[in-house]
Parts: structure tokens; C-alpha cells; sequence
């Protein structure tokens, strides 16, 4: 009788073993400009300016001292014209609050908190400034 010659099943477990390896290798390289094209994406959507310009307008208010006269009325202006050109501009939905009694200072400056808050319906953006005050 003649014996079963297996050496052949050998190869053909190997060729199936590489042509999976490629078959998942394929996939993975296939994926990365995926990945990198919605990461692109999402950095291009991000308000970076619109943000940054709200600080730039918003800092000046934070450093007012408590005992401004007519901070609240500032403060309430600021906000309701901020609000209107976020929404006109861009869409966006944006609120702030300062907080002057943190009680975080050093021997030279007072660090008032102020928050900002934005969303303009892709992105929601919170943020926590401190805002050096000179004693």
C-alpha cells in the first residue's frame, strides 16, 4: 500500500497563512488616509479664531476690578453683544462667566477665572481662562 505524502498540505497552509496577513495588512493601510483625512477634518472645523477673538474682547472685562462702577451693566452689554455677533456670524451659541473672588494671587497680580462657552453645533468648546489682574 502506498503512504499519504502531507508535505504538500504544508505549502498550502502557509500560502493561506501569508495571503491573510496581506488581506489585514491591506485593510490596515487602507484605513490611514481615512483616519487622517477626518482628523484634517475636524481641525479645519474647529473655531480656533472665533474663539480666540472672544477672549481677546472678553479679557479686558475680566481685569476690571469688583468695584467698577457699572461693571454689571458692562458686563451684561459685553454679554448680549457677544451673543448676538456669535450668533450672526457663525451660528454659534456662546456664554461667559467671571469669577473675581477666586482668591488665587501672587506677591504682583490677582487671577480672575473666566469661562467661556461655545457651541456653534459641530463643536462644543468650554474653556477656563485666568486673567492676571496687577494689584
Amino acid at each position: 500500500m502506498e503512504s499519504l505524502d502531507d508535505e504538500g498540505q504544508w505549502i498550502v497552509l502557509m500560502g493561506v497563512v501569508v495571503a491573510t496577513g496581506m488581506f489585514i495588512l491591506a485593510i490596515i493601510i487602507n484605513q490611514a488616509p481615512m483616519v487622517g483625512q477626518s482628523t484634517a477634518e475636524a481641525v479645519l472645523e474647529f473655531p480656533k479664531n472665533e474663539i480666540q477673538d472672544i477672549r481677546y474682547h472678553l479679557a479686558p472685562i475680566a481685569q476690571l476690578d469688583a468695584n467698577t462702577t457699572g461693571l454689571i451693566d458692562k458686563e451684561n452689554k459685553m454679554r448680549a453683544d457677544m451673543q448676538a455677533l456669535s450668533m450672526a456670524r457663525n451660528n454659534a451659541v456662546m456664554d461667559f462667566d467671571i469669577d473675581r473672588n477666586t482668591g488665587f494671587e501672587d506677591l504682583f497680580y490677582q487671577y480672575n477665572r473666566l469661562d467661556i462657552h461655545y457651541n456653534n453645533g459641530v463643536t462644543t468648546y468650554d474653556e477656563e481662562y485666568s486673567v492676571p489682574v496687577r494689584l
